[in-house]
C-alpha cells in the first residue's frame, strides 16, 4: 500500500489580531492604561463594585480581549461564556456611563502607538459592544 501525501493544500491559519499586536503584552498595557484612566474618573471609578482594588477587573478585562482578538481562552476556561450583557446587567450603564467608558478607552489607545487598521478594528468594536452594554437611558 502506498500513502501519498497529495491532496488539497493545507492553509496556514490567518493571523489574528492578537499575533498583530504581538500578543499579551499589547493588552496588558492596553488594560493598564485603561484603568488607569477609570481611576482617574470618579463618576466611571463608582461603577466599579469594589473601587479601591482593580486587581481582578484588570486581570478578567485583559483575558477577555486577548481571548477576544484571538489568543488563549483562558478567560472562558475559567470564567465560562463572556455572556458580557449578563454580566454588566447589575451596574446602571446609561448613555453617561458608555461615554465615559469610551473615552477611557479611547485615551488609553490613544497613549500606545497602535497600527491605524487595528486601531479602528478594535474602535469599532468597543464603541459596538459600549453600547450593547447600555442597559439605561
Amino acid at each position: 500500500m502506498v500513502i501519498s501525501n497529495v491532496g488539497p493544500p493545507r492553509r496556514t491559519p490567518e493571523p489574528t489580531l492578537y499575533d498583530a499586536v504581538g500578543g499579551e503584552p499589547f493588552f496588558v498595557e492596553l488594560v493598564d492604561h485603561f484603568y488607569d484612566n477609570v481611576e482617574a474618573d470618579g463618576a466611571l471609578l463608582a461603577l466599579y463594585p469594589d473601587p479601591s482594588d482593580l486587581a481582578g477587573a484588570r486581570d478578567r478585562f485583559r483575558l477577555f480581549l486577548c481571548q477576544y482578538w484571538g489568543g488563549p481562552g483562558t478567560y472562558s476556561e475559567q470564567r465560562g461564556h463572556p455572556r458580557l450583557r449578563m454580566r454588566h446587567g447589575p451596574f446602571v450603564v446609561d448613555p453617561e456611563a458608555r461615554d465615559r467608558w469610551l473615552a477611557a478607552m479611547r485615551g488609553a489607545m490613544d497613549s500606545m502607538d497602535i497600527d491605524p487598521a487595528v486601531d479602528a478594528a478594535m474602535w469599532e468594536y468597543f464603541t459596538a459592544a459600549a453600547e450593547a452594554m447600555r442597559n439605561s437611558d
